[in-house]
């Protein structure tokens, strides 16, 4: 259950980092008190899977999961770069994100 918790988590972590973008630096309302309510969500769901998860992993995988959604999102809404490289480095959190997942039980 924990590591369902931190997906969710993770996925709210994308929709704040992505709403940061439409807030135009929290000058418009919806947007922010969306974005804003994402952070504290994110966070809450955070702090509860790592009752279970040990510390490096949720985080890593927190992260990653927000990095990868985000830069993802970032190509598909705002025409970021496809560069090689860069998809490929999008591909190496993903490993690693497969790869902590493997390692860890729960």
């Amino acid at each position: 259950m924990a590591w369902l918790i931190l997906f969710v988590a993770g996925i709210c972590e994308i929709g704040w980092a992505v709403g940061l973008k439409y807030t135009e630096g929290f000058s418009r309302l919806v947007p922010s008190v969306l974005t804003a309510g994402a952070m504290i969500v994110s966070l809450v769901l955070l702090g509860i899977a790592l009752k279970t998860l040990p510390v490096g992993t949720g985080y890593a995988v927190w992260t990653g999961i927000g990095a990868v959604g985000t830069a993802i999102l970032g190509i598909i809404l705002f025409g970021e770069s496809m560069e090689p490289m860069r998809l490929a480095s999008i591909g190496l959190i993903v490993a690693g994100i497969v790869g902590l997942k493997l390692a860890t039980p729960g």
